[in-house]
């Protein structure tokens, strides 16, 4: 890492008036995406960028203004413009950056070198190998796609009121998309790895996993309506912790569009539940020191064993609700400002394996996959209605596949009727880590 960034942020910063905040958010990156099909690169972008973003608060005003270069004359226009948009903003008696809050950051090693220096033509090779180990695995099998995906970068954040920081990480995954073939009908599915760097990918477990998931489901019909038990498939369980996370927002809560707004202190779920938002964990593929307004991030317990603990709050939605950040302000880069968001969601892993979870279920559906989360569920009301494919449970023993069924509920009880939370945690690409979860009276709907 070089001062460079840090030196460009803190000349922004130099320039503020008297009466003004000023944040300066510099950033570069890059990034790899590799797409091969039937042996061949059918899509590849190497792509870098880097930029600016200027945020300027006067008179309860904010101004914002940002550029895809770090040019002297370019940057000059960024912060004149930021003043400029300052006159348009709305007054917001809330309005105001964050301030060092004495949390200090814990080291964390974000960035790897193996990855850093890994070669396009290794990259291009293990998306070819994905594709040929997951070919050779079923007769059945057609392979959509096999992609590696990687991007890294660093950033410095320097504001007016003490915040001075500056980091790097990179990451990357590969994945595999797969269709199964019989008696007329398709299905699909999908596998994928992670790791620090692409020597600790699991090509063969990726391709399995694909396998299995698209194989699994030939030849499932619609089941019967009625309420049962429901095992979620890990992947499903990020899914909706990125649901239920997003009612735990500290905006949607001082917005009063959250079902939970006025619930904290209350057992909203089962004893079984403890739901922690903890980006300084490594094996979080999100994983961070520091959030987006340059504040230490930091493990908080949002639901502990049932209770509602806390939301998470930026330093703007903790100033509206009257407590400080939780150090989750997110942005997306230097092309916009930090909200309140959770970083890294896992729950606290029981001590059963999802076979023994399924052993003890008795009669259920294992739910593998969802479609339309985002626009079944309402999080404003709790309501809950997805399509969902998956296999029957019966005596304890996984039975024959079923597709096209309406899981309904609502989060509120979704999150109070959890019987156990399986040992299995997956650490996925994405803001949520997976586990196997038991949910008791879910409403199946299949044929009547």
């Amino acid at each position: 890492m070089t001062s460079e960034l840090l030196d460009i942020a803190d000349a922004v910063v130099g320039a503020a008036l008297p009466g003004e905040q000023i944040e300066a958010y510099v950033a570069r990156g890059s990034s790899t995406e590799v797409r091969v099909y039937g042996g061949e690169v059918e899509h590849f972008v190497a792509a870098a960028s880097e930029g600016i973003g200027i945020r300027i608060i006067s008179g309860g005003r904010t101004g914002f203004a940002h550029a895809g270069t770090l040019d002297l004359t370019a940057i000059h226009e960024v912060l004149a413009e930021a003043r400029e948009n300052v006159a348009f903003g709305t007054p917001d008696e809330w309005a105001g950056l964050a301030e060092p809050d004495g949390v200090a950051t814990i080291d964390q090693e974000l960035w790897n070198e193996q990855l850093a220096g890994f070669a396009t033509t290794d990259k291009v090779a293990l998306a070819l190998e994905l594709e040929s180990i997951t070919k050779g695995l079923d007769s059945r099998i057609r392979v959509d796609d096999a992609n590696y995906v990687d991007g890294g970068g660093e950033a410095a954040i320097v504001t007016s009121t003490g915040v001075r920081r500056h980091g790097r990480s990179n990451a990357c995954h590969v994945s595999v998309s797969t269709l199964a073939d019989g008696d007329g009908e398709t299905q699909t599915g999908f596998g994928f790895s992670i790791g620090a760097h692409p020597g600790e990918f699991d090509l063969e477990r990726a391709a399995q996993e694909a396998v299995d998931r698209a194989t699994r489901l030939l030849g499932a019909r619609k089941p019967p309506s009625g309420r049962t038990t429901v095992v979620f498939d890990p992947l499903v369980t990020a899914q909706l912790l990125g649901v239920i996370g997003s009612t735990l927002n500290g905006e949607a809560v001082v917005k009063g569009r959250s079902i939970f707004a006025e619930r904290l202190g209350d057992d909203i779920a089962s004893s079984a539940v403890t739901l922690i938002d903890d980006p300084t964990d490594p094996r979080a593929y999100t994983a961070t020191d520091t959030d987006g307004e340059g504040l230490a991030a930091r493990r908080n317990v949002l639901i502990g064993a049932g209770r509602l603990e806390r939301f998470v709050h930026s330093s703007y939605s903790g100033r509206r609700a009257g407590v400080p950040s939780t150090g989750n302000g997110v942005r997306g880069g230097y092309a916009g400002s930090p909200s309140a968001g959770c970083l890294a969601l896992a729950l606290e892993p029981g001590s059963r394996s999802r076979d023994d979870l399924i052993a003890g279920v008795g009669d259920g559906v294992l739910v593998l996959s969802v479609s339309g989360l985002h626009s079944g569920v309402n999080t404003i009301s709790g309501d809950v209605s997805v399509g969902a494919s998956g296999i029957v449970i019966r005596n304890g023993v996984l039975a024959e596949p079923i597709r096209e069924f309406t899981l309904a509920t609502t989060i509120q009880r979704l999150l109070s009727d959890v019987v156990e939370v399986g040992s299995d945690v997956e650490w996925l690409p994405m803001r949520a880590a997976g586990v196997s979860l038991v949910v008791g009276g879910v409403t199946v709907s299949g044929t009547s």
